[in-house]
């Protein structure tokens, strides 16, 4: 090809390669400074559908996980509450025993009413204490607990229903005043105990059955979070070892480039 200075076919040729370089080192570098490989739908259309897709997934399987924590904490405040109503029926019961024989005074068995009472009393304040949130499944009226289970709205929800502690405090009736009442009420504490233990097995059951609903969900976001990585995420090491092999090129092709321009300087030689 003959000497030109209009048109310099190298130094064209450099420009092109050093474009091309930079624009290799600038997806790099766009790789390293945010993680992903994926990082617009210019990149992979198709990756960051899906990526983006599973994303709102993971965005909602955190409400349903809000949700069963929500119905977690509601739950174990009603065990907590109905233990220990469990344990005060239990003293209940004691304190009618000893009242119901008959060689008790009467003295005796007024001091055992007023303990009594005062046990059935401290029922009450625990199940109105026994509230989460606005909730409290102890309570005739309190509410109940429906938590989301998955991210299918059309799918059951997580139920627990209200318990009505109350109803059964009311149902004790008044307090024993003399042997035979006494023996009546230790029937009704009897009822009481029965229907306490139902409600504990199944509160005691609903609360494992969140907790296991809970870790599955969180297995599930783990794996559809790194299956949001398997799509966009970035190698590091290998967009490192290919950063510095771009810079190095990109120094060559500057070089390159330089003296591709100086070849019309050499026509000059000819005209001397």
């Amino acid at each position: 090809m003959g000497f030109s200075v209009n048109t310099n076919t190298g130094a064209m040729a450099a420009l092109q390669s050093l474009s091309a370089t930079n624009q290799s080192l600038g997806v790099t570098q766009s790789r390293i400074n945010t993680g992903l490989t994926v990082a617009s739908t210019k990149d992979d259309s198709a990756s960051y559908t899906i990526a983006q897709t599973l994303r709102g997934d993971v965005l909602s399987l955190k409400a349903v996980s809000t949700s069963l924590a929500h119905a977690k904490s509601t739950t174990d405040v009603a065990v907590a509450g109905a233990e220990q109503i469990s344990d005060l029926v239990n003293q209940m019961r004691a304190k009618a025993y000893e009242a119901s024989d008959t060689g008790v005074d009467t003295a005796s068995r007024d001091a055992m009413a007023l303990d009594f009472d005062a046990l059935k009393e401290q029922i009450s304040t625990i199940i109105d204490s026994s509230e989460f949130s606005g909730t409290n499944l102890l309570k005739t009226g309190g509410g109940a607990v429906s938590a989301l289970q998955s991210l299918d709205t059309a799918g059951t929800t997580l139920d627990v229903a209200n318990q009505g502690f109350d109803a059964l405090v009311t149902a004790l009736g008044a307090t024993f005043t003399d042997a035979a009442t006494a023996t009546t009420m230790i029937g009704n504490l009897d009822t009481m105990a029965t229907a306490l233990n139902t409600s504990l097995s199944t509160l005691g059951s609903a609360s494992r059955k969140i907790d296991g609903q809970s870790s599955f969900v969180s297995k599930l976001s783990d794996v559809i979070e790194g299956g949001i990585g398997n799509l966009v995420d970035a190698d590091l090491a290998k967009e490192s070892a290919k950063l510095q092999a771009l810079q190095v090129k990109q120094q060559l092709g500057i070089q390159a480039l330089s003296i591709a321009n100086q070849a019309p300087q050499s026509i000059l030689s000819l005209f001397r």
